[in-house]
């Protein structure tokens, strides 16, 4: 049974096909079920004998394994590219390795592409176009008879064209055909409403040298010293926060939902053993972690997804386009601040399962920002693509005040907002530095932790 949206937009993009046009550009918040979308257009295409074969591009292992099962569910057929089979899943890696033989075959076939989180891939011309975008231009996109590109997320940190894409003039936005918003996701049940905790310190000092400087916020810190936002996140006592606020929420909501799982994304394969071993040692949780350096990362994936497991760590490999519904709490201590990141690792806690307790909890620290991405969520911004509909106006507002979704207003006046006075006593960490295998000259010292809460979408 199709969503709402899902129905909508591939209706939408077969009468573009009808219509001459060979390319569809659908923006869908993660979560929302995009891979089913461009399942059930492959298999109209099909039926409809528009098409002979499905190819379907993705940018990691993991992703693509996802969209082979999707596939091969809806289709009722395999999918792998072996004899019989309608079509393959691959990544954007694999398509400068793939044979000359592989190309001239489907050049004797009216083929059907899925190009699936396509803002990895950018580039308007060939001279100005990453590796994976250079491979578009030049292997497929004349050779495909029907294009589709899927995107949760549709901007890039470098700020460079989407490959394919169409941009607004004068603004420079991205120009979709179909746009299904996190807010409208929300509302229609299709994805949770998230809930995002800001941690604070209101009474941080750094000793350096014997001289001791104290700071009110952790943003006012990494503002005033040369300290780094990684000195936070391996901090012992902030992981030690932070994490036991992820596995107090995760109790909470196994008591209504008993498989439900957590997710912590760690900055790298030392980080993941330590928070680990955190999770093991002083909360008593069951964890797996996976990370590129683990021996087949995609089975330990999927003994996760069918386990009850509490916890699953990760280094880069459950960002965008992983699919464990039964995730409901993460907690991002990575040091990549984009976000573009931010905004995929959010969306692996939104899709819904069925299950009674349907919330959706991300904790993290207090960063400037991390602070600014959380409350673009809140307002669902920022309008990176816009709306455009055949013959009509391009749009981008979606909503009035008669939907009667809100945020919640602050609880409690606070620097930044709603907060909430938690004491710690005080202890003394020597910070250091992994990811650089150097350790820092300084003593971090922490007081008591604050939390910033943001509810974003919650209807009254």
């Amino acid at each position: 049974m199709l969503r709402k949206w899902q129905q909508e937009c591939s209706e939408r993009a077969l009468q573009n096909y009808k219509n001459k046009q060979h390319h569809f550009f659908c923006q869908a918040t993660p979560g929302a079920g995009k891979t089913v979308l461009a399942a059930t257009i492959a298999s109209r295409l099909l039926k409809d004998d528009m098409v002979d074969l499905v190819l379907c591009f993705s940018p990691s292992l993991t992703v693509s394994d996802g969209i082979k099962r999707a596939f091969s569910e809806i289709l009722n057929c395999t999918f792998n590219g072996g004899l019989g089979s309608i079509g393959q899943s691959l990544t954007y890696q694999s398509i400068q390795f793939l044979s000359e033989e592989f190309w001239l075959t489907l050049s004797n076939y009216r083929v059907f592409v899925v190009f699936d989180e396509i803002h990895h891939c950018s580039g308007s011309e060939y001279e100005k176009a990453n590796v994976w975008g250079q491979q578009i231009l030049t292997k497929i996109q004349g050779l495909a008879t029907y294009t589709l590109a899927l995107s949760g997320t549709p901007w890039r940190s470098d700020a460079l064209p989407i490959v394919m894409a169409q941009y607004s003039d004068p603004d420079g936005k991205v120009v979709v055909d179909y746009q299904y918003t996190l807010k409208q996701a929300v509302a229609d049940h299709v994805c949770r409403a998230p809930r995002i905790v800001l941690l604070d310190n209101e009474k941080l000092s750094i000793t350096s040298d014997g001289k001791a400087e104290s700071f009110s916020s952790i943003l006012e810190m990494l503002k005033q010293t040369k300290a780094s936002y990684q000195s936070v996140i391996y901090n012992q006592e902030a992981m030690e926060y932070l994490l036991g606020l992820g596995c107090k929420k995760l109790a909470e909501i196994r008591a209504q939902s008993s498989n439900a799982g957590g997710l912590v994304v760690a900055s790298s394969v030392q980080h993941a053993q330590i928070i680990k071993n955190i999770l093991y040692q002083k909360y008593a949780q069951t964890v797996s972690i996976v990370t590129y350096r683990h021996e087949d990362p995609l089975a330990e994936i999927e003994r996760y997804r069918k386990s009850d497991t509490q916890w699953i760590v990760s280094v880069g490999m459950i960002s965008e386009g992983t699919d464990i519904p039964r995730l409901q709490v993460c907690c991002h201590m990575s040091s990549v601040k984009t976000e573009l990141y931010f905004r995929q690792v959010l969306g692996r806690i939104l899709r819904v399962n069925g299950k009674e307790n349907q919330q959706a909890w991300l904790f993290t620290f207090a960063e400037q920002s991390l602070i600014q991405f959380s409350e673009r969520v809140e307002q669902d911004i920022p309008e990176s693509c816009l709306y455009a509909k055949m013959g009509q106006s391009i749009e981008s507002d979606f909503f009035d005040q008669s939907n009667n979704l809100k945020v919640i207003p602050p609880l409690l006046p606070s620097r930044y907002g709603v907060s909430t006075e938690i004491s710690w006593g005080d202890q003394t960490n020597r910070v250091n530095h992994y990811g650089g295998e150097l350790e820092a000259l300084y003593e971090l010292k922490l007081g008591a932790f604050r939390q910033r809460v943001i509810l974003a979408f919650v209807s009254s």
